[in-house]
């Protein structure tokens, strides 16, 4: 399993590149649960990236609405930050169709400018408070729209986490769903050190945090910590 690690700043990105996140995922927590970061924010962090050959650099396009030319714009800027990763929040689309519609639009655009970029359709557990997709379709919708890796989050950040709305059997289906595709598969969602024995009879691909590696759990206003990061990466590790 990798550990990818969610940074809002360029100081907070040099902490989880020194902690050994495998993923250095830039958001803007400010703009939600997928916030989009700014280029010039996501620039110095890819250089400091790929600085580290077994690191890799993702950005985050935001809770996207239905409007794939926006979507599709938004992810061709962050493909142009040299970016290996480019996550999308389905937030808009309300059925399967329109999210396959979105995704298919972004993934053209990304891919004809770099084919190696890796596209990720994220959707949330919290499905029916956030009034989104029901994530067990997103295997799916990233099979049919050729995705590269899938994701379930959470949309809502108010203390509740991912296993409070998916149980470990709804887990598994939206795992096994993606790996008979054979589509990438990550896990996120206010998840933290006490989650990992879950995660690890799991086995996602990738385990996506913030709010665990800063100070009081607070993704907002919390200084990410050195310390959490390479405690969780070593829990994690451990049971590899």
């Amino acid at each position: 399993m990798k550990l990818l690690v969610s940074p809002f700043t360029v100081e907070e990105a040099k902490i989880a590149i020194k902690g050994q996140a495998d993923i250095i995922d830039v958001k803007n927590p400010e703009e939600g649960s997928l916030g989009a970061n700014f280029s010039w924010v996501i620039r110095p962090i890819e250089q400091l990236v790929h600085q580290n050959n077994h690191q890799k650099l993702s950005a985050t396009i935001g809770d996207v609405p239905d409007l794939p030319g926006t979507a599709a714009l938004a992810a061709l800027g962050a493909a142009t930050c040299n970016v290996d990763y480019i996550k999308v929040g389905l937030k808009g689309p309300q059925t399967q169709d329109a999210a396959i519609k979105l995704m298919k639009t972004v993934i053209r655009t990304v891919k004809e400018y770099n084919a190696s970029v890796q596209v990720v359709v994220a959707g949330y557990a919290d499905s029916e408070r956030f009034h989104t997709l029901n994530p067990l379709l997103l295997p799916e919708i990233a099979r049919q729209a050729d995705a590269n890796v899938v994701m379930v989050d959470t949309g809502m950040k108010d203390g509740k986490n991912l296993f409070d709305f998916l149980s470990m059997s709804k887990l598994q289906e939206f795992l096994d769903g993606a790996r008979e595709a054979g589509i990438q598969t990550a896990l996120a969602g206010s998840i933290g050190a006490i989650h990992v024995p879950a995660l690890q009879q799991l086995r996602p691909d990738i385990i996506g945090v913030r709010g665990a590696v800063c100070e009081n759990n607070d993704r907002l206003k919390g200084r990410m910590r050195l310390s959490k990061i390479v405690e969780l990466k070593k829990l994690i590790s451990t049971g590899a």
